[in-house]
């Protein structure tokens, strides 16, 4: 028969085994104690849609509102760190989360105030100078960039995939900071956020031409590998064709480094390479932590990156 000890233990284990939801920081701002950020993971939510408990923060077709305003509450406790201290979710009027409506563009918009219009918005990306509001958005695949002015208390958020990137995205949030609040480019800090990386990112050839087109380093964004044939690599006579130089060659695969990409923007636009810190993680790879839009085919989940200044 079990004491009464042994059952208080087994209780406990039965509920430290919740899914945890775990928030990723950039080290770039970790000295500023009046900023509030993170990039979601895919653990620890109340969704069923995708598998377990994930923390889908996205209204897809696939989940519940119910389900995803759940999570983006429990997300926001766990950036506010209130889960530590308090079962109960922060309130969403304590830390109200701003959105866009993303079009792979390069539209940015200053947020002034909180107004049932902004959900209305068509972006990918975000600035404001308004304490006590978070801006988020929202990826799965492309890469999340988070823009702080560590003199003037000035954020941004940016939503930059490779139409983003080509546009020039990131560049126009060091400028727009620049118009709308005076922001040096040397005082801003930078952190890019978990993404489909270079070593999983195949593009088409139309992907290395626009970069190659608005970009004087365009073509060291890319790298090639030819598709490994064993048969081919064994008997190579059975292969022989009439064209020179003998034999048939197997198609490229082409892949793009967007964070390096979005890293040379930065720096281009005055941004010091020391200031700038990348989360360094893959989306694709790592299935198990992210929601991958190419790695499941489009049903997926989403992730959100926040930013906001305390009051």
């Amino acid at each position: 028969m079990a004491t009464t000890k042994q059952k208080q233990t087994t209780k406990k284990k039965k509920t430290s085994s919740k899914p945890v939801i775990s928030v990723l920081r950039a080290e770039s701002f970790a000295k500023l104690p009046w900023l509030l950020h993170g990039f979601s993971t895919r653990s620890g939510g109340a969704s069923k849609a995708y598998g377990g408990d994930t923390l889908n923060l996205g209204f897809t077709t696939h989940d519940s509102k119910v389900a995803v305003e759940r999570n983006r509450q429990s997300f926001i406790s766990a950036v506010d760190g209130d889960v530590a201290r308090s079962s109960r979710p922060v309130a969403p009027e304590r830390w109200p989360l701003v959105t866009v409506r993303q079009i792979h563009s390069d539209l940015i918009h200053r947020i002034s105030h909180i107004s049932e219009d902004n959900a209305q918005l068509a972006g990918d990306g975000m600035v404001s100078d308004v304490p006590g509001i978070l801006l988020g958005v929202l990826t799965a695949d492309c890469l999340p960039v988070i823009l702080v002015d560590s003199k003037r208390r000035v954020v941004g958020v940016f939503h930059a995939g490779w139409r983003g990137t080509v546009k020039r995205i990131v560049e126009k949030g060091v400028g727009e900071m620049h118009r709308w609040f005076g922001s040096d480019p040397g005082d801003l800090k930078a952190a890019i956020g978990p993404g489909i990386r270079g070593c999983c990112y195949e593009v088409g050839p139309e992907v290395s031409s626009a970069f190659e087109a608005q970009f004087s380093y365009g073509s060291s964004l890319f790298r090639e590998t030819k598709e490994r044939n064993e048969v081919n690599e064994k008997y190579p006579l059975l292969f022989l064709t009439a064209r020179p130089p003998g034999h048939s060659e197997l198609p490229k695969k082409t892949f793009l480094d967007l964070a390096e990409a979005n890293r040379r923007q930065l720096i281009d636009a005055g941004v010091p390479a020391k200031n700038i810190s990348d989360i360094g993680l893959c989306t694709f790879c790592r299935k198990d932590m992210f929601f991958s839009h190419r790695a499941e085919k489009g049903v997926t989940g989403r992730m959100m990156a926040v930013v906001g200044l305390k009051g």
